[in-house]
């Protein structure tokens, strides 16, 4: 195919909503294995599930104002979603994969709707600033609700290895790589980069400094 049939908008468009929906079931499943370490019924299982794979998506497009958010009319979303839940349900996935391959799937599902999140905004005609913002939204507003939901203090806001952070590099690769007219090559881009961040913190324990421990170059130990 030439350079100008994978540089269309509906390629483009047709990648950014295999991304959302492989996020989709990735979240799905994620939502899923909670929901079975807090020993949850079918029904607990499929709201933790569908609030982890559509939320963020929802939050998106409710914010982008531009028409009834896609998971709504588009059933494939939901379908996909439950799916994933379902997979958990039946399938104790985090005793039965390794740690590497549920790390991989962590980072790639956050990336991916970093990456989904931020073509989308664009799509819509809004700048740089939106896209980066929106696709972090994306990335992390399901899991905020769904941990929410589970009592849980959400994990975008800190405390733990790089989370948002990753989300917003993956959107922003993407952003800068749509202005140098390479959208194809973003998308690629924006998820590879942000699934190595991700990977790089969960292995070496990165995480932004928080107000204990940070402090001025010089004034540990009186300076010096």
């Amino acid at each position: 195919m030439p350079v100008s049939g994978l540089l269309s908008p509906e390629n483009v468009s047709e990648a950014t909503r295999a991304l959302d929906l492989s996020g989709v079931f990735a979240n799905g499943m994620l939502g899923g294995v909670l929901a079975r370490e807090r020993d949850l019924d079918l029904f607990g299982f499929l709201v933790i599930g569908v609030v982890s794979g559509l939320g963020g998506g929802i939050i998106r497009d409710t914010l982008l104002q531009h028409g009834t958010p896609v998971a709504l009319t588009d059933y494939t979303y939901l379908t996909v979603a439950v799916a994933g839940t379902l997979l958990s349900f039946l399938y104790d996935v985090s005793r039965h994969t390794s740690g590497r391959a549920f790390n991989l799937l962590d980072a790639t599902a956050l990336s991916v709707w970093g990456v989904a999140g931020a073509q989308k905004t664009l799509a819509v005609g809004l700048g740089w600033l939106p896209a980066v913002l929106l696709g972090t939204i994306t990335a992390v507003g399901g899991g905020a609700v769904r941990d929410l939901l589970l009592g849980e203090m959400p994990r975008v806001l800190g405390g733990r290895t790089l989370y948002a952070t990753v989300a917003a590099l993956a959107g922003a690769v993407m952003v800068v790589c749509s202005r140098l007219g390479a959208p194809v090559v973003g998308i690629l881009a924006g998820v590879v980069t942000g699934t190595l961040l991700r990977l790089a913190s969960l292995s070496w324990g990165w995480r932004l400094p928080t107000h204990r421990d940070w402090r001025p170059r010089g004034a540990r130990g009186g300076g010096g």
